[in-house]
């Protein structure tokens, strides 16, 4: 009998899902049956993505940002409560599960309540370190002290240099067994490929700035030359298209449409969440980013790449169509030739 390894990735965008689907396809191929949990988004796009695996719905943590990015940590305060309550009820349901299901490991993938003393339990996450402006070291080590209740950390990112989280993935924590694995993506790249697209707008995150920003670059594209793809970052329904002048929609993409139209497309516009860098990383990609507002990490991971001469990036406030002109004055994304040693690294999972 297979061992199973329930894989729960947390519902806040569609990255944390997103960079579990290698790792999905790396345990069905080392003979792993994987069980999925989530909630939400994260939970219909694995379903799209693996329809004949198992799904489990978990409570929901309903995070949303404020309209206004300033007042980001104070409407987390407000809602920690919820939170909280949301994490009790997580941790009930994970005990059931692992006694139904019959689950030999657990991979977590920023779920706090989702681990087991009883089996191997892994936390990924490319935040050793979680910035929140003045209150860092405090929210670092409360994440670090989540952390430490699991047997292994998985960083998805280079231990040494070149490296894509910089600060956020790189500190020195004796007490956690943590593991850089390299960076995670489902795409690949296309030699050769043939440039579709003048641009493609990739987007994801939570509501309401995913909305707020999708209407801020509709509207600026209008007058754009060339020809856009749109990619709302929205699961529902079908991943139909619609065509409106130069402008071609799609709520979402499954993985290898989205890698076709990444490889087809001359650059990028996206948020600079970790696993659309890590995507882009892949796909050796030119690209402009727009940080989510009062999100600290995706400012840092932003302000880095461009001070670096990677990837251009503004505020979305100060965001015009004639930014993306700055896109040719810098290199890009290089790809990351990194293979992940997936059957070394789920050794975990095969001790009793």
């Amino acid at each position: 009998m297979k061992r199973r390894i329930l894989v729960a990735p947390l519902n806040w965008g569609l990255g944390h899902a997103t960079r579990c689907i290698p790792i999905i396809h790396a345990l069905i191929t080392n003979n792993f049956e994987p069980i999925i949990a989530s909630d939400g988004a994260a939970l219909n796009l694995l379903k799209k993505e693996f329809p004949d695996l198992q799904h489990i719905k978990l409570p929901s943590y309903n995070i949303t940002y404020s309209k206004k990015g300033a007042y980001f940590k104070l409407k987390l305060l407000k809602d920690s409560p919820k939170m909280l309550t949301t994490l009790k009820a997580e941790k009930k349901a994970i005990k059931k599960i692992i006694e139904d299901y019959d689950i030999s490991g657990i991979i977590s993938d920023n779920r706090f309540g989702v681990s087991s003393k009883h089996i191997p339990s892994v936390f990924i996450t490319h935040q050793l370190q979680v910035l929140s402006g003045n209150t860092t070291w405090f929210s670092s080590k409360m994440h670090q002290k989540i952390i430490k209740k699991f047997d292994e950390c998985w960083v998805p990112d280079n231990v040494g240099e070149p490296n894509l989280s910089g600060k956020l993935g790189h500190i020195d924590i004796p007490k956690l067994k943590v593991k850089h694995i390299g960076p995670l993506s489902r795409l690949q790249k296309t030699q050769n490929s043939k440039t579709t697209y003048s641009a493609m707008v990739l987007l994801s995150g939570p509501e309401p700035q995913r909305t707020l920003l999708e209407e801020k670059l509709l509207e600026s594209f209008k007058t754009y030359k060339g020809s856009v793809l749109f990619v709302r970052g929205v699961i529902e329904g079908e991943p139909q298209s619609k065509t409106q002048d130069h402008i071609t929609v799609y709520n979402y993409m499954t993985s290898q449409m989205l890698e076709e139209a990444i490889n087809s497309s001359a650059f990028i516009i996206s948020r600079s969440g970790y696993t659309t860098v890590m995507d882009l990383a892949q796909l050796g990609k030119k690209a402009f980013f727009i940080p989510t507002p009062g999100q600290f990490e995706q400012e840092y991971l932003a302000e880095r790449l461009t001070k670096t001469g990677l990837v251009p990036s503004c505020k979305q406030s100060e965001f015009s169509i004639d930014k993306l002109k700055e896109i040719d004055n810098y290199k890009g994304l290089s790809g990351f030739d990194y293979e992940i040693n997936y059957k070394k690294l789920f050794n975990l999972f095969k001790t009793e």
